[in-house]
């Protein structure tokens, strides 16, 4: 199926909280799209290190992934989401676009944006899909906040996620709580490991769902100026470089790491504590130390990354209690995001236990010593 000029763009969401199976979702469903059908995939991260283009990047002409990170679509980053996913859409020409914004992010502006500016006329805005760990829902801190309620309220399709991991009592309160919601969903379904039905994608709904909290994430948009800090292991950076090709788009330059000094990135707001490291691409890891070290620090709500080790690439995937290994086509650099659901003063002897998994480790020079690596590795963190 080709693309055709002035056609409208099938469009969905892949929304849901942090550590719901977002990603995962979207990777199956790139699995079982129709052979020949060009998808685009834009994926707005909390974190300022892009992982998820590594991890739902097929290398497949087929597929084109294009990531915001830094926070939020709806506030933080609202500067730069409408002309980035316009030129996405100007260059990919997808047969179907599928957004997923950050799992901190109040869904209903985004919305209102694909229906109501400059790109109603070229995508066709279809079902929003949320996916729900009933383990969230348990959890007062977040099934009380404006945004996961609203997630759940503007989705036309819900998923309740992780079934096979959870008791059978709390997914039948988790669901009973979804089919309260009015207008009601078209559908709420149990699954496991992200499996979604294609055919959900294309369910007919003409039902307008309006958010119960519009005002929520009302935080005005950043300005290059205001990017997050840029911090190196070993130097202090002050901003990113913003630059415009001779097109007029923009993009955001940061420094270089260099081998066994890794560039590291935090972003701290909306109740949640990321940081992420960019390791130069000859920096080689032993995989077994590492697996150890991020298959069990703790706590974390989600990590995220990938990695050039001895025998081949790695990916790693971990939300919550559940965290998979799988061989990864990325080649550019090594990467990781870990993502807190408060703030840390672990960071510094954190990024020690990484440099200590190098092949080769290059002492760094940080504020505290690192201890040993060991696979109960522990963040310190503080309400």
């Amino acid at each position: 199926m080709a693309w055709e000029k002035g056609k409208r763009i099938p469009t969905n969401l892949i929304i849901g909280f942090l550590g719901a199976g977002k990603t995962t979702a979207i990777a199956k469903l790139i699995d079982s799209r129709p052979v020949g059908e060009k998808w685009s995939i834009f994926i707005n991260e909390y974190g300022m290190v892009s992982i998820d283009q590594a991890i739902v990047d097929t290398g497949s002409e087929d597929i084109a992934v294009q990531e915001l990170g830094g926070g939020c679509a709806c506030c933080t980053m609202a500067f730069a989401f409408q002309p980035l996913l316009a030129q996405f859409i100007r260059r990919t020409k997808p047969d179907r676009l599928i957004l997923e914004p950050s799992g901190a992010s109040h869904p209903a502006k985004i919305i209102d944006i694909l229906r109501n500016s400059n790109f109603a006329g070229a995508i066709d805005l279809r079902n929003t899909i949320c996916l729900i760990d009933p383990k969230d829902f348990e959890d007062p801190r977040w099934r009380e906040t404006a945004v996961f309620h609203d997630q759940v309220q503007l989705a036309d399709i819900v998923a309740l996620n992780w079934t096979d991991k959870r008791d059978r009592e709390l997914v039948d309160r988790c669901r009973k709580w979804v089919e309260d919601f009015a207008p009601p969903k078209l559908l709420i379904v149990e699954t496991s490991f992200g499996e979604i039905d294609p055919l959900w994608l294309d369910l007919e709904a003409s039902t307008v769902r309006i958010p119960s909290f519009p005002n929520a994430h009302s935080k005005p948009p950043t300005i290059l100026g205001e990017l997050p800090l840029l911090k190196l292991a070993t130097a202090n950076v002050d901003r990113g470089k913003a630059e415009a090709n001779e097109q007029g788009e923009t993009s955001i330059t940061v420094p270089s790491p260099t081998p066994g000094q890794p560039l590291r990135i935090q972003n701290h707001e909306l109740g949640h504590d990321a940081c992420g490291w960019i390791f130069h691409v000859d920096d080689t890891f032993d995989r077994d130390n590492l697996l150890d070290l991020l298959g069990y620090v703790h706590p974390v709500v989600r990590l995220k990354g990938v990695f050039r080790c001895e025998d081949n690439w790695w990916s790693i995937n971990r939300a919550k209690d559940a965290t998979s290994f799988a061989p990864s086509a990325y080649r550019r650099d090594s990467r990781l995001e870990i993502i807190l659901d408060r703030r840390t003063a672990g960071w510094d002897e954190f990024e020690g236990k990484l440099l200590e998994c190098l092949k080769r480790p290059v002492k760094a020079d940080l504020t505290h010593s690192p201890s040993p690596t060991t696979a109960h590795a522990a963040l310190p963190t503080s309400s």
